[in-house]
Formats: structure tokens, sequence, C-alpha cells
């Protein structure tokens, strides 16, 4: 694998990730009251949890990206 394929490899993964991102909180945001009563099936938690861990969990994953994909695909430009 060419340096050049792997920085094409890791844009995509970056698109691809912050898309997924994108949905969640478009889901999050606009369906926000279904996404509660789905999960308050299987889960008794308040609705300012329900938040918390849904905006935490949001900026881990965005932190995920940025670390494992970002941060790599920057370096190998820089490196060239």
């Amino acid at each position: 694998m060419t340096l050049n394929e792997l920085k094409d490899i890791l844009l995509w993964c970056v698109g691809i990730n912050y898309a997924v991102l994108l949905v969640w909180f478009g889901v999050f945001a606009s369906a926000h009251d279904w996404m509660y009563k789905l999960h308050g099936r299987w889960f008794k938690i308040p609705v300012e949890l329900f938040d918390a861990i849904h905006y935490a969990s949001m900026a881990a994953y965005k932190i995920g990206i940025l670390l494992f994909f970002l941060v790599p695909l920057l370096v190998l430009c820089a490196a060239n």
C-alpha cells in the first residue's frame, strides 16, 4: 500500500465517520422525544441523563475520529 492510498483511505474514514456523527446529531436534535421513548423501554433514566450520555458519547466519538483518522492523515500530508 502506498502513502497516497493510505491518505485516501484515511480521508474516506474521516468523511464517513463525520457523516455518521452528523446523522447521529441530526436524529438526536430532531427526534429527541422518539429516541427517549425508544430507549426508555429498556432503561429507566431521566431526560437530563439521557441527554448527557448522548452528548458525552458524541464528544468521545469525535475525539476518536480526530485521534485515529484526522491526525494520522495530517501527519502523512505534512510528511510529503
